[in-house]
């Protein structure tokens, strides 16, 4: 199997992504969506984006490549009577099935920075983008001090080594890389911009309660705990993990968890 689908397809990122809904409607709420427009959105796991950029009168495609996630997503649009929302399974290096000049706006939040060849993740974006459309990006940055770059990096801490020739999905969160990858898909740099944002994880829980989430349905975090667990050090990284999320704890509530966490947000008109 695919290692990027069989990592997604691992546990249920909708424990996770139930934690960040309201930061995606805002984050869409901006983009200035009408009705009519027609808009990709790639590595959409069970529709955070894509949700509520349909609730706006868009015509949305949710592309992902784990297929749990497109049966979540398409229940979530089923069960809200959404009609104008469809979700199909698809891999953001090679998005095949898509024609060239489809949509007005292609978004990725943290999903297709996670895809590898990423010169082919910014090719594949670019080309089923109109020609005057947007592409959209929200990419976790590396060595950020907020809580999903910590989460990787203490998660890569123990983990086996990455195999020869992987290119981080961290490195879609430094501009420089971001401008390559774009230009070498034909798009000039000035037409390329970036800008710090937050995003905000609200969860009906305590910070540990929250580490537990990840540790049982975040496919990254699975994978740095069975190799922990395989070398006795398993509790350590519990314990790490536990006071990262209490120390950004933003809740007034003892009871509930509420972490911002910083991004890079890529315009890119096409």
């Amino acid at each position: 199997m695919n290692p990027n689908k069989a990592l997604w397809e691992k546990g249920d990122f909708t424990r996770i992504a139930g934690s960040m809904r309201e930061s995606g409607e805002a984050l869409v709420n901006a983009l200035g969506i009408t009705p009519g427009l027609k808009v990709l959105d790639l590595g959409c796991g069970d529709g955070t984006t894509a949700v509520p950029a349909a609730k706006l009168g868009a015509e949305v495609l949710g592309v992902d490549i784990a297929r749990n996630l497109i049966e979540a997503g398409n229940k979530r649009a089923r069960a809200e009577g959404i009609t104008n929302l469809t979700f199909q399974e698809g891999d953001a290096t090679n998005l095949q099935e898509l024609n060239n000049k489809t949509f007005d706006l292609a978004i990725s939040i943290f999903g297709a920075m996670f895809a590898p060849k990423p010169f082919d993740v910014a090719k594949e974006m670019a080309r089923v983008t109109k020609s005057g459309g947007r592409v959209v990006m929200g990419n976790w940055i590396p060595n950020d001090p907020t809580l999903v770059a910590q989460i990787l990096k203490i998660s890569a801490a123990y983990s086996p080594p990455l195999p020869e020739g992987f290119i981080s999905p961290m490195t879609w969160g430094i501009e420089s890389h971001v401008i390559d990858r774009f230009t070498g898909a034909g798009v000039s740099q000035e037409r390329i911009s970036f800008a710090r944002d937050t995003y905000l994880f609200n969860y009906p829980g305590t910070p540990s309660s929250f580490v537990d989430a990840f540790r049982r349905y975040y496919g990254p975090t699975m994978n740095a705990f069975d190799a922990a667990e395989k070398n006795g050090r398993a509790a350590d990284l519990q314990k790490e993990l536990e006071t990262l999320f209490e120390s950004q704890n933003k809740s007034p509530n003892k009871e509930a968890t509420s972490i911002p966490a910083t991004y890079l947000r890529v315009t890119v008109f096409v």
